[in-house]
């Protein structure tokens, strides 16, 4: 319904920030990556939003990239997930990070993220896999790229999750595709 406001910042309090727009007041819950990138009060910003209809209340909630608001809108599809706990989630931890969470099965990154539990995160790495990984805010250059194509190599050689993306740590950051694949799997014979 609110798909983007522009208008004058008037108060800032995290995670809630108050937007005029022509002489009407919104509050707008933000995350805090957001929020660390917002202008100076009296200054113009524009925010894309996500309009939430509770029964007991109507909320807007802002982002500054289409990413953040993507991701925002994916997290709050699983069960269990609300709209305070994707905003934890953004908030502790940036768009691309958690896609390479995503895409590695990492667990223990998502633990790191207050209010989120084990069984919260294995849920949330389960029902993300292939809606939010690689491709949405991932990295541009060429060794994250040349280590996504690694672990899928591993992945597609029958090595599960975890050991794929243990042999991925091991290997150095600026390894090319098939080197790093020849030094993973001798890294996995051991």
């Amino acid at each position: 319904m609110i798909g983007k406001l522009t208008g004058t910042l008037l108060e800032k309090n995290p995670p809630e920030v108050l937007l005029d727009c022509h002489g009407v007041g919104y509050e707008v819950n933000v995350p805090m990556s957001t929020f660390y990138n917002l202008p100076a009060v009296g200054e113009r910003v524009s925010l894309l939003t996500q309009f939430i209809v509770r029964e007991d209340a109507q909320l807007l909630y802002g982002f500054a990239t289409a990413q953040e608001r993507q991701a925002f809108r994916e997290l709050i599809k699983i069960s269990g997930v609300g709209p305070r706990t994707a905003l934890s989630i953004l908030s502790g931890m940036g768009v691309a990070d958690l896609a390479q969470a995503i895409t590695l099965q990492e667990a223990g990154r998502l633990v790191k993220v207050p209010g989120i539990g084990k069984k919260t995160a294995e849920r949330l790495l389960l029902e993300l896999k292939g809606k939010l990984g690689a491709d949405i805010g991932a990295p541009t250059h060429a060794a994250s790229d040349a280590q996504a194509d690694i672990l899928q190599a591993l992945l597609a050689l029958g090595y599960n999750d975890k050991e794929a993306a243990a042999a991925l740590k091991a290997l150095p950051a600026e390894v090319g595709v098939s080197e790093g694949i020849k030094m993973a799997l001798k890294a996995l014979a051991k």
